[in-house]
C-alpha cells in the first residue's frame, strides 16, 4: 500500500545500512511490517523505518502485532521470543528461524538482575544492515524486565548457509 510521509524522518537505506533522512511528502511503498519497523520502497530505492518513527507514515496504522510489549517476566523463553521480533528488513523470516543466531548466554547477576549475550551472524558478510539489525536484537532484548546488560555480537564462524533456516521458515519462504 502507498503512503506519503507527513514529516521528514530518519530511514536506513537497504542494504547499505547508511542512515538518511527521507522528507516529507515522499511517497511510500510499504513492503514488509514486521517486528515494529517498516520496511518502505520510494523512488530513491528501499528503507527501513525504525518503529519510533513510524507516524511519519501518513495514514499508516500499526497492528497490534506489530507493536507487542515485551514479555511482562524474564525467561530464556522470552528472549527467544523477543529474537523472533527481529527481521531481516529484506526477508520476511525472523532471525531466529533464518538461524542468524549461534548462540545465547544468559548471566544472572548479585543483584537479580541479568546479563544477556547473543551471538549472531547475517546472511552475507558485506551487509551493510547487519549492525542495524543487531542493535535491533539488542534493544527488544534489554526491553525485557531484569536485564541490566544486553550485547549483540555478529560472527562469522560458521558462516551461514540456507540450510540453517528452521523448517518453518523453510516453509514460509515455499523452500518445501
Amino acid at each position: 500500500m502507498t503512503y506519503t510521509l507527513i514529516r521528514a524522518c530518519p530511514a536506513t537505506a537497504i542494504p547499505s545500512g547508511e542512515e538518511i533522512s527521507l522528507p516529507s511528502g515522499v511517497e511510500v511503498f510499504v513492503t514488509q511490517t514486521l517486528g515494529g519497523n517498516v520496511t518502505v520502497r520510494t523512488d530513491r530505492g528501499l528503507f527501513r523505518i525504525a518503529r519510533e518513527y513510524v507516524d511519519s507514515i501518513g495514514g499508516y496504522v500499526a497492528t497490534e502485532s506489530e507493536t507487542a510489549a515485551a514479555s511482562e517476566e524474564f525467561s530464556e523463553a522470552a528472549i527467544w521470543d523477543a529474537l523472533r521480533t527481529c527481521f531481516d528488513p529484506e526477508i520476511p523470516i525472523n532471525i531466529v528461524d533464518l538461524g542468524l543466531v549461534y548462540d545465547l548466554a544468559i548471566e544472572q547477576l548479585e543483584n537479580q538482575m541479568h546479563r544477556v549475550d547473543v551471538k549472531m551472524t547475517l546472511t552475507a558478510q558485506g551487509c551493510g544492515m547487519g549492525p542495524v539489525i543487531a542493535e535491533d536484537a539488542r534493544e527488544k532484548i534489554a526491553a525485557l524486565p531484569t536485564v541490566e546488560e544486553a550485547k549483540v555480537h555478529i560472527v562469522w564462524d560458521p558462516i551461514w548457509t540456507p540450510q540453517m533456516i528452521s523448517e518453518a521458515g523453510r516453509l514460509k519462504l515455499g523452500l518445501e
